[in-house]
């Protein structure tokens, strides 16, 4: 499993979430509290993105060695400040390649995506929704993962038309449905909204005024809230929408 989280607001400082909660996603890579499904440490790699101030397009730092184990990294995150950010912290699904390629943030067209679990049965459960796919599609990925998959179905549903929520919760009832036992925490944000689903995941929520800050488990003890399972949150900065995620949700 994976740990990520995303946040909209203020300017504010990439360590402090990142960093400096108590449990922070750097505290989470080590001392996770909730690794259902096995492993005990996110230590394959990490990323993160961050939309500056009147700036479209987010900026991006990955690696694919554990967030603590890079020298470089905590005097970046410290000078860094955005009104928007995404980071998340990689458990590598036996089998996938841990390369920077396959760390989250996945980033295109103003966009940022994570994903936390594992498609159940891969790659042979989702041949077929990958089949709807152009070749191009396919050759393009960012990395032979089944995160990388999952980004590029939300890809392929934005481009149809589909708006931020009917994208990912498309995806994550049509894989859910196609591949059972999935676990399917996926996280996308434009810099002005979050859409994120739980899926046999935690997920929880902070909302401040002028500010939202959802992450796979709570940075700290106060003011958060655990979402229910299989439920589809939509988030700005004035508030919270959380519905059930079930097959024809948004």
């Amino acid at each position: 499993m994976c740990r990520h989280l995303a946040y909209l607001g203020p300017p504010l400082c990439l360590a402090d979430p990142v960093l400096d909660r108590p449990h922070s996603l750097l505290a989470q890579s080590w001392a996770p509290r909730d690794m259902r499904g096995g492993g005990t440490v996110n230590a394959d790699g990490f990323g993160v993105g961050w939309y500056p101030d009147d700036e479209k397009e987010p900026l991006r730092y990955r690696q694919a060695c554990s967030i603590w184990a890079d020298p470089g990294f905590d005097q970046l995150a410290r000078g860094v400040t955005g009104t928007a950010l995404l980071a998340a912290v990689r458990s590598a699904t036996p089998g996938m390649p841990v390369t920077e390629l396959a760390c989250a943030p996945f980033a295109d067209d103003g966009l940022l995506f994570s994903h936390n679990g594992l498609i159940a049965g891969w790659p042979h459960s989702v041949a077929t929704i990958a089949e709807r796919l152009s070749v191009v599609e396919l050759l393009t990925m960012a990395a032979p993962t089944d995160s990388a998959l999952l980004w590029q179905l939300v890809r392929a549903r934005l481009a149809e038309g589909q708006d931020m929520a009917d994208a990912v919760a498309g995806v994550a009832t049509e894989v859910g449905e196609a591949a059972p036992g999935s676990r399917l925490n996926l996280l996308l944000t434009d810099g002005r909204t979050i859409v994120a689903t739980t899926w046999t995941h935690a997920l929880a929520v902070r909302q401040d005024p002028g500010a939202v800050l959802v992450a796979s488990e709570p940075l700290d003890d106060d003011g958060w809230t655990v979402l229910p399972d299989r439920s589809l949150v939509v988030a700005n900065r004035d508030g919270v929408d959380v519905r059930p995620l079930t097959k024809g949700t948004a």
